[in-house]
């Protein structure tokens, strides 16, 4: 049954995806199956995105589709899972940059694994950053970043963060990162798509 919804959501059969959620939340299906094929269906849609058979537009309309979904399953997971997270993530499209469609998909996929996730937007400066820190006391802080000229605000997040005391891990991602940006910027890990951000905070903080 599930597979039927992972094949909606990979295919973007809107209509399809969001009856195939309602109809299997009313016949039972665990709450979590449902968003296990969400996962699945969002690892089918990137791996899509880098083969270049879908775009920029599928992967909104994807993540509108997990934002509706997932706002049908959080009522009855609240429900039916104590309330226990695994660890504390704060996130952020770093200052001067305002892409969010992977930050939201990130922020998405850690909050569904069970992490108490703080998004704090787009264009986010430095300070903000090592308040929220201060405030929500994070295990690790993703800085989201699609443009080149997001490397160097991360650069100087981290810095900032690292002056500030945070000891955590820092994981960065979006657009061309890879470990030589890492390496510039400070950061711990770079993800590169939404499960493996989910990879590294369960690798640092455990699930």
């Amino acid at each position: 049954m599930t597979k039927a919804l992972v094949e909606a959501i990979a295919d973007m059969r809107e209509e399809d995806a969001l009856a195939l959620a309602k109809q299997q939340l009313a016949g039972g299906t665990p709450p979590l199956e449902i968003l296990d094929a969400c996962r699945e269906a969002m690892a089918v849609v990137g791996r899509r995105f880098e083969s270049g058979d879908c775009f920029v537009p599928e992967l909104i309309m994807a993540g509108e589709m997990l934002k509706q979904i997932s706002d049908l399953v959080k009522p009855r997971l609240t429900e039916t899972t104590a309330a226990k997270k695994a660890g504390r993530v704060i996130i952020g499209t770093v200052e001067g940059d305002i892409h969010d469609i992977g930050k939201d998909i990130v922020t998405f996929m850690l909050d569904i694994s069970g992490y108490d996730v703080r998004d704090l937007g787009v264009d986010v400066p430095v300070a903000t950053f090592v308040e929220a820190v201060k405030d929500f006391q994070p295990q690790v802080v993703g800085l989201s970043g699609f443009l080149t000229l997001a490397y160097d605000p991360m650069k100087n997040t981290i810095a900032a963060l690292r002056a500030a005391g945070f000891t955590g891990q820092v994981m960065i991602g979006g657009g061309q990162i890879d470990d030589q940006i890492r390496e510039y910027t400070g950061a711990t890990a770079y993800g590169k798509d939404a499960m493996a951000a989910v990879a590294l905070a369960k690798s640092w903080i455990g699930a």
